[in-house]
C-alpha cells in the first residue's frame, strides 16, 4: 500500500465536484453524463492514491466499479438492503438504471487514459524520467 498526495488531493477535489453536481445541478447533460464520467475519474484517482495499481489496471477497475454500481441500480439494490429512502445512499450510489450511463463511464475511463498518456509524454518531452509506481515520490503506509 502507498499514499500519493497528488492523487489524494485530486480525489478530494473530484468528490467535492461530484457532491455539488448531485446536490445542485438539475439538467440533462452535466448531472447524468459529466457526473458519471467524473465518478469513474474519482474512483481512479482514489485507487491511484492508495494502491500501486498502474494506470490501465486502475482505469479498468474504476470502470468496473461504475458498471457494478449501475447494475445494482437495475436490481434496486438500495431498496433491497433498506437504504432506498436514504438520500445520501441515493446520491452516492445512484437511484436509476440507464444503459446510456455505460457510455459516460467509458468516456471517463478513456479520458483518464488520455490524460495520463499526455502527462507521461509531457514529462518525457521535458527531459524528466518517467516514474514507475514503485519509485514515485510517495509515502508508504
Amino acid at each position: 500500500m502507498r499514499f500519493h498526495i497528488g492523487y489524494a488531493l485530486l480525489t478530494v477535489a473530484l468528490l467535492a465536484i461530484e457532491l455539488l453536481i448531485a446536490l445542485f445541478v438539475r439538467d440533462a447533460i452535466v448531472r447524468p453524463y459529466v457526473g458519471d464520467a467524473l465518478a469513474v475519474m474519482l474512483v481512479y484517482a482514489g485507487l491511484r492514491a492508495v494502491t500501486t495499481l498502474r494506470v490501465v489496471p486502475a482505469a479498468l477497475v474504476a470502470f468496473g466499479v461504475a458498471v457494478v454500481i449501475e447494475f445494482s441500480q437495475y436490481f434496486h439494490l438500495l431498496d433491497h438492503i433498506g437504504l432506498g429512502g436514504n438520500r445520501w445512499a441515493r446520491i452516492i450510489l445512484g437511484s436509476g438504471f440507464d444503459p446510456q450511463d455505460f457510455v459516460a463511464y467509458a468516456g471517463g475511463a478513456i479520458l483518464v487514459l488520455l490524460v495520463e498518456r499526455y502527462r507521461r509524454a509531457s514529462r518525457a518531452a521535458a527531459g524528466t524520467r518517467t516514474v514507475s509506481p514503485s519509485s514515485e515520490s510517495s509515502s508508504t503506509i
